[in-house]
């Protein structure tokens, strides 16, 4: 058995690695970057390394830093999680030259089954039918338009190397394509480190439901349970259950001995996902994931199998301790998971809501689950995911199961920043989900959330004021007569500058009872974040809803219109500046 895990994540999937291998009596090792230094899962390992930067690229997806962690920590094995290096077979073979154990698959199945182009031939060989798309990467726009005029509009662009709906952008006519093309491939490389797309039609009302299989270095593959994730908004997941209701008799059936195919065909082993449209009483190959997916635990509550154990002992060279017959034989009743995001769903419109979470307080009781990486105090930063937790609920069918996730929401407490619950709890209550008449693009094309509401509480009248923030300060101390150059991490205390001029703050607008920023011209920051992109010239004129600069928080771009027609007068920032919520960011006059 392995000895000692690095788990190359952050957050709730590296606490979920953790807690699974100190089960099984594994040493664990965290690595952080300079916002995550006191994060939950630093706390819990038993050792950290500091990766040091504030972005991914300058800290998670630095194989140079993740690799020399590696080394120092002596782990003789690491974990990816999802995200991240989680999917590239770059990163996992560097770890195999160090003669450290990979837990995910080989990285040759990796080349085929992560590059979404390929993994759709290995599917084709497994006897899946795919949805029409390209069979190499998207070179420029142009690509893009020629597939859409042969295969019809609108067309999807998907990043090759990724999944969850980052770098994912849908194309309805010709002239969005350059725009859309681009900022797939932005956000593509922020998230996964490469920037390759490709093309696929886009599907008009489709479910999408996936096969959780775990295949070993044996050549043995077991589809463990089939899950359902069509509630989604911005083609990410907002609600997910095992097993997927509502299918017609032995499509589930087809789908798992579709999916093993298509995995043998490369020969997998470890966790993997692999993802179906279902429309019609059809069902077509999407991709697959090579790695643990966000909404494993519903696949584990509907088995009581540990897939992070399991992916743990694939690793040390064991066999699947269950055949597919067992596996079978141990689903019972229904499982659902609820993504808690730091978002405010308010009009549907999901915009990211990250800062210091003042009050975490999780449900509790029969069936109930709650994964996650923060704790009371802990903050949510613009640079990462904005996962706040996992709610995992069982039930002994799938009514009792939405009752009890209901239940489990109401008494879930997040103050601080938005999440997504009213909208999770708008689903929940909705007859169309009951029913499963929904699609991936019910969220948004049909669920009314206009009236919902998730404005986050305020911290305590004084809290955040009265901390003195941290700065790093390198010294060097001496342990038992040995040297070391330490960092610390203590209470700003500034030198004083003769006449120096105090620091500049952005702008903020003035509070009125008047019209706001439509009635000013001003158009504000919604949330803390990156300009990527500025879209408008000074002096230019512009209509109500055109599209004046792109913002980046949490890896997803956000364009920020005008609320109303006019002339730009000012532009406030430039592409690379970090903007705060309520920031001017432009006037209009």
């Amino acid at each position: 058995m392995l000895k000692k895990i690095l788990i190359a994540n952050r957050g709730e999937i590296a606490v979920r690695v953790i807690r699974a291998a100190r089960e099984m009596g594994i040493q664990t090792v965290a690595v952080y970057s300079e916002l995550d230094r006191n994060a939950l899962h630093v706390r819990l390992a038993d050792e950290a390394y500091a990766l040091g930067g504030t972005t991914a690229a300058e800290s998670y997806i630095d194989s140079d830093k993740l690799l020399g962690a590696i080394r120092m920590s002596g782990a003789d094995a690491v974990h990816p999680g999802y995200g991240f290096f989680s999917e590239n077979p770059d990163f996992a073979r560097a770890v195999a030259a160090l003669g450290v154990e990979f837990i995910g698959p080989p990285p040759e199945a990796m080349d085929e089954m992560s590059d979404k182009v390929s993994s759709r031939q290995a599917a084709v060989r497994g006897g899946a039918p795919i949805v029409p798309g390209m069979t190499e990467f998207a070179t420029g726009p142009d690509d893009v338009r020629s597939f859409a005029d042969e295969f019809g509009w609108p067309a999807v662009i998907k990043a090759a190397f990724g999944g969850g709906g980052r770098g994912m952008k849908i194309v309805h006519s010709a002239d969005e394509v350059d725009d859309a093309f681009a900022s797939a491939q932005r956000e593509a490389k922020s998230f996964f480190g490469r920037d390759e797309v490709y093309v696929e039609r886009y599907l008009t009302w489709p479910r999408h439901v996936e096969i959780q299989l775990v295949g070993d270095k044996q050549g043995n593959c077991v589809w463990i349970s089939s899950r359902d994730c069509s509630a989604q908004r911005r083609h990410q997941k907002l609600i997910e259950e095992a097993p997927a209701p509502g299918l017609p008799d032995g499509v589930e059936e087809a789908m798992g001995e579709a999916a093993v195919k298509a995995a043998s065909a490369v020969g997998y082993y470890g966790a993997g996902t692999v993802e179906f449209i279902y429309q019609d009483g059809e069902f077509f190959f999407l991709e697959m994931n090579t790695r643990l997916q966000v909404e494993h635990p519903v696949s584990e509550m509907i088995t009581d199998i540990d897939l992070v154990e399991w992916q743990i002992r694939v690793a040390a060279g064991e066999e699947l301790p269950m055949t597919q017959k067992q596996v079978n034989k141990a689903r019972r009743g229904h499982s659902i998971e609820i993504r808690i995001n730091a978002e405010d769903p308010a009009g549907g419109k999901f915009l990211p809501s990250p800062g210091p979470i003042t009050t975490l307080t999780p449900p509790d009781g029969f069936g109930v689950r709650f994964d996650t990486g923060y704790m009371s105090g802990d903050e949510v930063s613009q640079y990462y995911d904005n996962l706040v937790g996992k709610l995992v609920v069982w039930g002994r069918n799938r009514d009792v199961a939405i009752a009890r996730t209901i239940r489990a929401l109401d008494e879930l407490v997040v103050e601080g920043v938005a999440t997504t619950i009213p909208a999770d709890l708008a689903i929940l209550h909705h007859p169309d989900f009951a029913a499963m008449t929904h699609s991936t693009k019910w969220v948004e094309e049909t669920l009314d959330l206009s009236g919902v509401s998730a404005t986050p509480a305020a911290a305590p009248s004084g809290d955040n004021d009265d901390q003195e923030p941290l700065v790093r300060r390198d010294t060097t101390v001496e342990v038992n007569g040995k040297r070391f150059d330490v960092a610390m991490w203590v209470p700003e205390q500034p030198a004083v500058a003769v006449g120096a001029a105090p620091a500049k703050k952005r702008e903020k607008r003035a509070a009125s009872s008047g019209g706001g920023a439509a009635a000013s011209g001003s158009i504000e920051a919604p949330m803390q974040g990156t300009i990527v992109k500025i879209l408008v010239e000074v002096g230019q004129e512009v209509d109500a809803g055109t599209g004046v600069l792109v913002l980046e928080a949490m890896k997803m771009e956000n364009q920020i219109n005008a609320e109303k027609a006019g002339t730009v007068k000012e532009i406030k920032v430039s592409a690379g500046d970090t903007v705060g919520g309520g920031d001017v960011l432009a006037i209009i006059e």
